[in-house]
């Protein structure tokens, strides 16, 4: 039975024009993928945006969708456009003009993982690079696409909430700079996929609860924020990046001991977005 590219979860009632969702979060690493891959397991997880589907899955507690990945970022990239194809990694591709996260490795198909290990010896085929397009990134979009048109319809608006997680930065890991690193930066094309005034809301959420926010910088958004953004719509999409040190150890990719603290915070917060999109309880 193939394994699906997916999991969606629903409120007993969708109470929010609120989506949540997490591309990056899948974790099934078959076989045939470890043995083409010259990387362990390990290794590659390097890329995954590891448990953000755990803190994130309680939003339907609060009214509100969560879709997740169900295949690790290291085979399929859901926030890449399925045009984004790197010539050094599958083969038969010719190369035009590539952005700079085909350049570095990181299109639909990557070619490294997020510490610039390669993942292949040689190249995969054009065909299977197809393959794994049409099996998991064409789904994933189907029921995004579908969520969001079906929340616009409903709520005269749709907020995509795109989750993610980002490591300790190199700029901020002197012991003296470490507090400035932010702990969730906000991306919305700055201002391209996303209202302000929703954007203002959840930075204020964040803050509240004694979080440091950043906007834009070095995450601004990428092919979820890009496509499924159209403010002049009333459909926005915002990305959120985490700090992983909040919750986990980065090296080991396990749970440090404030992962239950900060899932409760994380919690309420999602609640409070969820409210954000409640359009007869506008927050306030």
């Amino acid at each position: 039975m193939p394994v699906p590219s997916h999991n969606i979860r629903f409120p007993e009632e969708q109470t929010t024009a609120v989506i949540f969702a997490s591309p990056h979060s899948g974790r099934y690493y078959h076989d045939d993928f470890l043995n083409r891959s010259v990387l362990d397991k390990h290794t590659l997880r390097s890329s995954e945006d590891a448990f953000v589907d755990d803190l994130v899955c309680q939003s339907i507690k609060f009214g509100a969708p969560f879709l997740k990945a169900v295949m690790p970022r290291a085979y399929i990239d859901l926030n890449r456009g399925s045009d984004e194809l790197d010539p050094a990694v599958i083969s038969g591709i010719v190369s035009r003009s590539r952005n700079n996260r085909i350049s570095s490795g990181l299109g639909v198909i990557p070619r490294v993982v997020g510490n610039g290990k390669e993942i292949y010896k040689g190249k995969i085929s054009q065909a299977e690079a197809e393959i794994r397009i049409l099996n998991y990134w064409r789904p994933y979009h189907l029921v995004l696409k579908k969520l969001m048109t079906e929340t616009h319809k409903k709520f005269g608006t749709a907020i995509l909430i795109d989750c993610h997680s980002m490591p300790t930065l190199p700029n901020y890991s002197g012991s003296k700079q470490l507090q400035k690193m932010p702990d969730i930066i906000l991306g919305d094309r700055f201002g391209g996929s996303a209202d302000k005034d929703i954007v203002d809301k959840i930075e204020s959420i964040f803050v509240r609860e004694g979080f440091n926010v950043g906007k834009n910088v070095p995450f601004s958004g990428a092919f979820i924020t890009k496509e499924y953004g159209i403010p002049s719509s009333n459909r926005h999409a915002l990305q959120i990046e985490i700090r992983r040190s909040l919750y986990m150890k980065e090296e080991t990719l396990c749970l440090n001991d404030n992962f239950n603290y900060f899932k409760d915070i994380f919690g309420y917060i999602l609640g409070q977005i969820a409210k954000i999109g409640e359009i007869s309880k506008p927050v306030r």
